[in-house]
């Protein structure tokens, strides 16, 4: 029996499917529907009646000084279930479609987050992708003990202390206004960091009142004024971090940053996942700030890939020549 591919274009017309990946998940697909500049379709693969993979896919347009672009990506190489085929089989008949409905679009596309690096590296090569080494941070949450279970530097734990004693509060954010006032706060945050994208502010509302579930926004309080707040999003046992940020130069003794990732780690270990993973560690070569902040929280540093093919392929048969 062949292998049978559907495409979704609307969340509500997605029907019942198995998994607990997020990143694939009927909810984050409704969470990007209502994110202005962003466009999810959901690819799943069927033997017979039967769903045997799914891939989320999302094509994202950004603007740069002359004119619009479009960049599509996944997180990870999808999700799969019982069949009579090999996993990297039903992979590979996602990704030739994923690539063919994308290439001539989007001016990149990529695969990030990777959890096995080599999983499918044949069919990517066939593909036209070339790989790029990149890092990832992830910290255990499975110990009892404190100090076990977070080895942070002794200067992270003096500003978690005192943070809190000098009067900042970790709380969820619980109402539309909290969510609007985190994200004017983010937004500000991220403006000088014009290399990391922060989605429209449907993201974030959305989350909160249609997806609680499957995610978290923390936001970080000093005398009623948010001043700080990540958001997480949760998948079988693991926590991942998207988004982070503090007003740490106008409230520098509340350290509000830290707290914000503190926060959300203390939130993911009470709910028993056993994992804390940061989504944006950066290419291994570059020196990279951000990196250097989430490593002092403990976590381990892994490296791992993710996969690009580009637009023109002149360029692409290039990279793939110098990237093997």
């Amino acid at each position: 029996m062949n292998i049978r591919l559907a495409t979704y274009y609307h969340a509500k017309d997605v029907p019942a499917l198995p998994g607990s990946n997020i990143f694939h998940s009927t909810e984050l697909f409704h969470v990007l529907e209502q994110t202005r500049g962003v466009r999810p379709l959901l690819l799943v693969a069927y033997e017979g009646k039967s769903p045997v993979g799914k891939l989320l896919c999302i094509t994202r347009r950004s603007t740069n000084l002359l004119r619009f672009a479009e960049k599509s990506y996944a997180y990870g190489t999808g999700e799969y279930f019982p069949s009579s085929y090999p996993k990297e089989h039903i992979f590979q008949e996602l990704l030739s479609y994923f690539t063919q409905q994308f290439a001539e679009k989007s001016f990149l596309l990529e695969f990030r987050n990777l959890e096995e690096p080599l999983f499918g590296y044949r069919y990517f090569r066939q593909n036209g992708y070339f790989p790029i080494r990149w890092l990832r941070v992830r910290n255990s949450l499975h110990h009892d003990s404190l100090d076990k279970w977070m080895s942070m530097s002794t200067s992270r734990k003096r500003q978690i202390h005192q943070g809190l004693k000098n009067g900042a509060v970790i709380d969820v954010a619980r109402t539309e206004t909290d969510v609007q006032a985190f994200f004017s706060m983010l937004k500000h945050y991220y403006s000088p960091k014009i290399h990391r994208y922060l989605p429209d502010i449907g993201f974030f509302t959305t989350l909160l009142t249609h997806s609680s579930h499957c995610g978290r926004i923390f936001i970080i309080r000093y005398k009623n004024k948010i001043i700080g707040g990540s958001v997480c999003l949760f998948s079988g046992e693991d926590a991942y971090l998207l988004f982070s940020g503090g007003m740490r130069k106008t409230y520098p003794l509340q350290f509000p940053g830290v707290l914000a990732v503190w926060g959300a780690m203390q939130y993911a270990r009470e709910h028993r996942y056993a994992h804390f993973e940061f989504i944006e560690a950066g290419l291994p070569f570059k020196k990279y700030g951000f990196r250097d902040f989430i490593l002092r929280f403990g976590g381990k540093q892994m490296s791992s890939r993710r996969w690009f093919h580009v637009r023109w392929n002149w360029l692409n048969r290039l990279l793939t020549k110098i990237y093997v």
